[in-house]
């Protein structure tokens, strides 16, 4: 289990030392031999099993840094992934010298990535719909790759990528190592493995732990009265921070319009939006301005959600250890999580299945009485700045005028957040209102700027 075991080199060993990284987990363990052997690899596992470090440093090892070409790849399904698996990748080529990892996605100008590939890079990683564009524009050259990584390739199908991930893997060599990572292999995943992989390794890992440090409760309803009683459920517990699981898009679309009409700020997300939409809604919710994120399993997967107060089922998923990943989002770092869970007569078997499969008692209530329920108010309020850091704006330039020129107490500011031409503010809801008028009126770094509330 100790990264010494695999033949990397000094460098490596200690850079991996230095990263805290001594033991391996399991994912690595079983899968890093094979993939520093050179061989295909097939391996299932959730997001958080550590799957980036093993095939990360399979990409590593492999890279020459004196030539400027293309020579390892990662598609993912989504920004956000592709930033945290480009910024993991950077930090194993620190054991090398003059690597250029470059991340590729929609939702950010074209021009710029196509400037930064004239000048080279070893590694990409990037989502399929935008690396395809690059590739057919004679952008991107990938006839020097030899890895060639699919990160959660269950949910880049259901995203409808397979016809641009099978044109990029036509613009790469036919003699490649490939490594696919899923964490579910349904038939049709299988399929497309074979047909991109020779002889694969494959990769088990068993079922994430099961958390234990949360309340696993459990409501019956029925279809007509689901949306009613998750509204019910979320006035009684008041949780400042939910993310509520449905299966279906539409589904998660209605119930985000029912919760605001009762008064529950909602906001949803699902793999058909806008990368620019997608942080709009994460960072109201991270930053408290939004009680309730409506999110299918694809959706929410790799969202890196530190403080959640609770997560509700609003229908039970069939599969067990998805359950088991949209609970184990509540009850982090020793804080109490809360699992609300509403199951209808027909669904009843899924949970007789999760209480079989899971070391974790499942509480069976009556639903609260819905008299005198009052509305589930979010604490927070965003203020969005059209101004970011390409305008040199910083954290401290916006907090600094909040508290010292508005007079604002330290605790009615929340999170600050800087993007590249905007920027966003978290003030406390009761003060809010009459801070964005204030704040209209101030400079900030000497300029005044547009401004609204999100």
């Amino acid at each position: 289990m100790n990264f010494s075991s695999l033949p990397l080199s000094p460098a490596q060993l200690h850079n991996l030392q230095e990263l805290g990284y001594t033991e391996m987990r399991p994912i690595q363990a079983q899968s890093l031999p094979a993939i520093l052997e050179g061989k295909d690899v097939r391996g299932q596992a959730e997001t958080g099993s550590g799957k980036t470090l093993a095939f990360g440093l399979g990409i590593v090892q492999k890279i020459n840094p004196a030539f400027f070409g293309a020579q390892g790849i990662v598609l993912c399904p989504t920004r956000e992934l592709a930033d945290q698996v480009a910024q993991q990748i950077r930090k194993l080529a620190r054991a090398l010298s003059n690597i250029k990892v470059l991340t590729l996605c929609g939702g950010s100008a074209l021009r710029p990535q196509i400037e930064s590939l004239k000048h080279g890079a070893h590694i990409i990683v990037g989502t399929p719909g935008r690396v395809l564009d690059l590739v057919r524009g004679q952008h991107l050259d990938l006839n020097h790759i030899k890895v060639f990584v699919l990160d959660e390739a269950d949910r880049m199908m259901d995203m409808g990528f397979f016809e641009d991930i099978g044109e990029i893997s036509q613009a790469t060599p036919l003699r490649k190592q490939t490594l696919f990572f899923s964490a579910t292999y349904p038939e049709h995943i299988l399929k497309m493995s074979e047909g991109f992989q020779r002889n694969p390794v494959v990769v088990e890992t068993s079922p994430e732990a099961v958390n234990h440090n949360l309340d696993h409760l459990f409501f019956k309803t029925s279809a007509d009265t689901r949306f009613a009683d998750c509204a019910l459920l979320l006035k009684h517990y008041r949780p400042t921070s939910t993310l509520a699981f449905c299966n279906t898009k539409i589904q998660c679309e209605e119930l985000a319009d029912y919760l605001e009409e009762q008064g529950i700020k909602s906001l949803v997300l699902h793999g058909d939006m806008e990368q620019r939409d997608r942080e709009d809604v994460l960072v109201q919710f991270i930053n408290r301005s939004c009680s309730v994120l409506v999110a299918t399993d694809v959706a929410a997967r790799g969202l890196d959600i530190e403080s959640l107060d609770a997560i509700i089922n609003v229908e039970l998923t069939p599969n067990v250890a998805t359950h088991i990943h949209r609970i184990g989002r509540t009850g982090r770092k020793e804080a109490k999580g809360l699992a609300l869970n509403l199951v209808t007569d027909k669904e009843m078997y899924r949970a007789e299945r999760i209480e079989k499969n899971i070391d974790l008692a499942l509480e069976w209530l009556e639903l609260p009485n819905n008299s005198r329920q009052k509305p589930l108010i979010a604490p927070m309020k965003t203020i969005c700045i059209r101004g970011g850091k390409k305008e040199k704006l910083r954290p401290g330039d916006i907090l600094g005028t909040l508290t010292k020129d508005l007079g604002l107490p330290g605790n009615a500011v929340g999170k600050i957040n800087i993007f590249d031409f905007v920027s966003f503010v978290a003030i406390d809801r009761n003060l809010a209102e009459d801070t964005i008028n204030r704040l209209r009126k101030t400079k900030i770094k000497g300029k005044e700027w547009l401004m609204r509330f999100m």
